[in-house]
């Protein structure tokens, strides 16, 4: 099976990385200059679960390559129409599209691009980042993709995954349910974004601060309410399970949107923030304390344009 995955960085070059690390025919779609990058240093893992360091296949939009049997997207959600284009050339009839974005704002677009029998529902679970030299580092201890079809049936291509993703030093998990996992995804990553961009500050200072697991369950409270009633599949309990979840991470946990936003760098506030907003205005849903996350967030873009 032929493997195209857009983007190098820290979910792409992760993820594609374990893949090439175990000898699937991996080829990573990236800019030239993240090409010059990789060609003269190679990719590299360093990871709780062990290092990598190999020679990946690269090309860069345009180039041909033909079609390939899986397309594994993982670029930021603000790139989402320039990856869709770059990654149009090499989707064939018999290609499958997983995508690995947080949310649910790309998947209706993507579906409408490559027909919704190409695109599978997908998510990933990690805290990685680029260093200073491009390599991964990756740190925590899950390092999981799920993937299914949207009803939830075993099909032949998912056997085909399973085949691909065996023997790979990371886990990849098909699920009978990925339309109601994704949503819970979207829950928590809105609050955990939402929560350490809106403090400035990792899990652990937020959650022991007076009003920190208050305002934690306010936020999870508001999202879930408005993913509820827009139809989402989500457990009578979901916001104590995501309460759990929250409670138990490490304390330097820091969102992947927090670590741009420290490093400067333009954040995905419409894709999550933004598009669950759309949807509360649509059903006319209450939720204040997500409007003051938006807004903190638009803030700091914002600032950003200015240079301020």
């Amino acid at each position: 099976m032929r493997v195209l995955v857009l983007g190098a960085g820290a979910v792409g070059g992760y993820f594609g990385g374990r893949l090439a690390e175990k000898g699937a025919d991996v080829t990573f779609l990236v800019r030239e200059k993240r090409r010059q990058q990789l060609a003269a240093r190679g990719l590299r893992i360093h990871s709780v679960h062990g290092d990598a360091h190999i020679q990946p296949k690269l090309i860069v939009s345009s180039e041909p390559a033909g079609p390939f049997d899986l397309v594994i997207l993982t670029m930021k959600a603000y790139h989402l129409d320039e990856g869709i284009e770059s990654i149009r050339p090499y989707v064939g009839e018999q290609t499958t599209v997983l995508p690995l974005l947080n949310g649910f704002a790309h998947m209706e677009r993507l579906q409408e691009q490559f027909g919704s029998h190409r695109v599978l529902g997908g998510m990933c679970f990690i805290e990685s980042t680029l260093d200073e030299n491009g390599d991964v580092r990756q740190t925590s201890k899950t390092h999981e993709v799920k993937y299914g079809e949207w009803d939830g049936s075993r099909t032949s291509r998912i056997e085909a995954l399973q085949e691909l993703f065996a023997g790979a030093k990371a886990t990849y998990t098909p699920s009978d349910h990925i339309i109601e996992e994704m949503w819970n995804k979207y829950l928590f990553i809105v609050t955990l974004s939402g929560m350490t961009t809106l403090m400035n500050a990792p899990v652990g200072p937020i959650r022991d601060a007076e009003y920190g697991l208050e305002l934690s369950r306010q936020l999870f409270t508001e999202a879930a309410e408005v993913m509820k009633a827009a139809g989402a599949p989500m457990a009578a309990d979901i916001v104590d399970r995501q309460m759990k979840v929250f409670e138990a991470q490490g304390y330097k946990m820091k969102s992947s949107m927090l670590r741009d936003m420290e490093k400067g760098l333009p954040v995905e506030a419409d894709h999550l923030q933004g598009y669950l907003l759309r949807l509360a205005e649509a059903k006319q849903v209450n939720v204040p304390l997500l409007r003051v996350v938006y807004h903190n967030l638009k803030v700091y873009e914002l600032k950003r344009m200015q240079q301020i």
